[in-house]
């Protein structure tokens, strides 16, 4: 037997505003249950399921880190600004990463990347 998903589910204030802000990053509302407050959103074959119901102490801060990897970072990041969300510019990383950080509406940071590409010599 092997797992074949990892599918995080991320605590919410409000499910609404959270799913229009991931809309923003690209996804889809793949299932939503208001009477749950919950929805499971898509890019791609990247998911994330956002639920006001697991979110004991909403003003808490989140600790929680997810890493996207587009497969364009650079017009994943022009996508996403112009979509209406701040983001840094991109940077490269000393672990070989070209990439952004932002946190979404509850504090859980979002790191989107891709490998760095390397100049000949």
């Amino acid at each position: 037997m092997k797992l074949t998903q990892l599918v995080p589910m991320l605590p919410v204030r409000s499910m609404p505003a959270s799913v229009t802000f991931y809309e923003k990053l690209g996804f889809e509302v793949e299932r939503r249950q208001d009477d749950w407050r919950w929805a499971k959103m898509a890019c791609g074959e990247c998911r994330v399921m956002l639920d006001e119901s697991i979110n004991p102490h909403p003003p808490a801060p989140r600790p929680t880190v997810l890493y996207l990897y587009p497969d364009d970072i650079d017009a994943y990041h022009e996508q996403v600004r112009r979509n209406g969300v701040a983001v840094p510019d991109l940077e490269e990383t000393f672990y070989g990463m070209r990439e952004f950080r932002i946190d979404d509406p509850d504090g859980n940071r979002l790191w989107i990347g891709q490998t760095a590409s390397k100049e000949p010599a």
